[in-house]
């Protein structure tokens, strides 16, 4: 009898503990070794900077509330870091991984772990590497389901999968860089835009490569596509489907059917697709929103493959917008609104007016000044050209004290007012250069209106702010009026994001509460014009408890 209760005893103890257990929140621990691997596209081989020998890197999937390790090691010839793209690392921004900000770079043959905690996030993000060019190749999604005994706000998908678009050059993507650098010109167009590492059957020598998805008649598939491309909007479409967009950069959004998606450099939207349509094969198509004046792009179309089973057809194409098809990314971005009311920020503490586009370098005329008329082309915020450090991190050097660093002068209006989407003077074509930040206090409450210009010629930007959600509270086209466009502000449902493409020759109004203290950068996320000084950074002031202070740094954070 004795033995029996003992028995039924140690097996409550068991079952309880695998309840609890069941229940609990996971630890992830990840390797990821930074290295060459020879691969071939376009009937070309040469080496690539991958992860674990893989391209895409790999795919990072864990639960709201779980914690992450990830230890990094450059095993390639190149410095680098890693970023998570869209997660807030609340109070940690050693683990956010924009090189010379938050960090120095892993250099060869060094290491560096990443931790860090999922803290009320769920959707579908990405991580990059984050040093000059290197996430050409050195990416993977990262999908955060949500906790165990919840579901998504709509009917469970049959199938999940990341759709992580891209481009490909047929050379070393640091020397593209370097070479861009070194004249002053627009870098070269990549030879091929990707769908999962993959050109698509539209090209030569990739039929046999193309991404493939087989689904039954009924089937209802969540797309979570990710935009990992270097310099270029895209526009994503599935032939003959509707998608029903649930979710933008890993916040539920109120769902709505389109044919046509963009996604910017560094955004991700969640689709629904129903794969109600006559049994047969359907192309995935994606190919570039482009807006700038004058200005090379990559044009042609990448696909990959959604075939019912059993299906032996052609693939059908699906049309696709123009590249400059404006009207149809205004449509679409106008659509995307919180799933209900939101709590929007109405005192406003720091109101930032900042304008953003390119500039121009003058220089003597020679191999360094490959610019229009012998310049060298540049990009700024509110006329200041970002300069990144290498004696230190702005984040190191700003817990430390370390003086010559950087300056906290980053102006929040612009110093000289002008028809800044109309004739711009030659005289404001050159940016000055520095590392300026701007200062903010724990819990204040901020809004920027990020304004485009026309020096050399107005373009959509992608602009990403790094730790931080968000609300996008309106856009337009030309220049911002406060008194006018303020009144017309969604203070009532406005989506959340971490990137926001601030329309072409227009402006984009955002607000959020600075409660991560820390060093946030923020910067146009087409890696061309950040290499030009497309960037600025925030330092938000530790509050008054423990939950509101900077966490202490990670004792192997790497050395500059």
């Amino acid at each position: 009898m004795e033995s029996n209760l003992l028995f039924s005893a140690v097996l409550l103890v068991i079952l309880s503990t695998l309840v609890s257990l069941t229940n609990a929140n996971q630890d992830h621990y990840h390797e990821f070794n930074v290295q060459e691997q020879r691969v071939t596209r376009l009937c070309k081989s040469h080496t690539i900077i991958t992860v674990n020998g893989q391209f895409p890197g790999p795919i990072l999937e864990v639960r709201n509330g779980d914690a992450v390790t990830v230890k990094v090691t450059n095993k390639a010839r190149y410095n680098v870091t890693i970023h998570w793209h869209g997660l807030r690392q609340m109070q940690n921004p050693w683990a956010d991984g924009p090189e010379y900000v938050t960090q120095c770079p892993i250099m060869p043959g060094s290491s560096y772990t990443y931790r860090f905690i999922i803290q009320d996030q769920e959707g579908t993000l990405w991580w990059h590497a984050h040093s000059r060019w290197l996430r050409a190749t050195v990416y993977g999604a990262l999908i955060i389901h949500p906790k165990l005994g919840f579901s998504y706000p709509f009917p469970k998908p049959k199938l999940e999968l990341p759709i992580v678009l891209g481009e490909w050059w047929n050379r070393d993507i640091i020397s593209v860089l370097r070479q861009a650098l070194f004249t002053g010109a627009a870098p070269n167009i990549s030879d091929a835009l990707t769908i999962n590492g993959q050109p698509g059957d539209l090209y030569k020598c990739s039929q046999q490569g193309t991404v493939r998805y087989s689904v039954n008649s009924g089937d209802t598939v969540l797309l979570r596509v990710i935009n990992a491309a270097l310099n270029q909007q895209l526009f994503f479409t599935v032939a003959n489907h509707k998608l029903t967009v649930v979710a933008t950069d890993a916040v539920y959004t109120k769902p709505f059917t389109t044919n046509i998606i963009m996604v910017g450099p560094g955004q991700t939207t969640d689709v629904l697709l129903t794969a109600n349509q006559k049994p047969g094969r359907y192309y995935m198509a994606a190919r570039a929103y482009a807006t700038a004046r004058n200005a090379p792009f990559d044009n042609k179309t990448t696909t990959a493959i959604l075939e019912y089973k059993s299906a032996t057809s052609r693939p059908i194409l699906p049309p696709l917008p123009a590249y400059n098809d404006t009207n149809t990314v205004t449509a679409f971005s106008n659509q995307i609104k919180s799933p209900g009311k939101v709590d929007v920020p109405t005192k406003i503490d720091e109101n930032l007016f900042i304008t953003i586009g390119f500039g121009f370098f003058n220089c003597s005329p020679g191999p360094r000044c490959q610019g229009p008329n012998n310049t060298r082309f540049g990009a700024s915020m509110n006329n200041v050209s970002f300069v990144l450090p290498s004696r230190a991190s702005l984040l190191q050097a700003y817990t430390n004290n370390i003086p010559n660093i950087y300056t906290t002068d980053f102006p929040a209006t612009p110093l000289v007012k002008f028809d800044y989407t109309g004739n711009v003077p030659r005289g404001l074509w050159q940016p000055i250069r520095g590392t300026k930040l701007y200062k903010l206090k724990f819990g204040s409450n901020v809004q920027i209106v990020l304004q485009d210009t026309s020096i050399f010629s107005t373009e959509d930007h992608p602009v990403h702010l790094h730790g931080y959600h968000f609300y996008v509270v309106g856009q337009g086209f030309g220049n911002f009026n406060p008194s006018r466009d303020t009144a017309g502000f969604n203070l009532i449902d406005p989506p959340q994001r971490n990137t926001i493409d601030v329309p072409v020759g227009g402006w984009a109004a955002i607000r959020f509460v600075a409660d991560n203290p820390g060093v946030w950068l923020m910067h146009c996320h087409i890696d061309t014009h950040l290499a030009w000084g497309f960037g600025m950074a925030f330092i938000v002031e530790d509050g008054v408890g423990p939950s509101q202070k900077l966490l202490p740094p990670p004792v192997d954070l790497p050395r500059c």
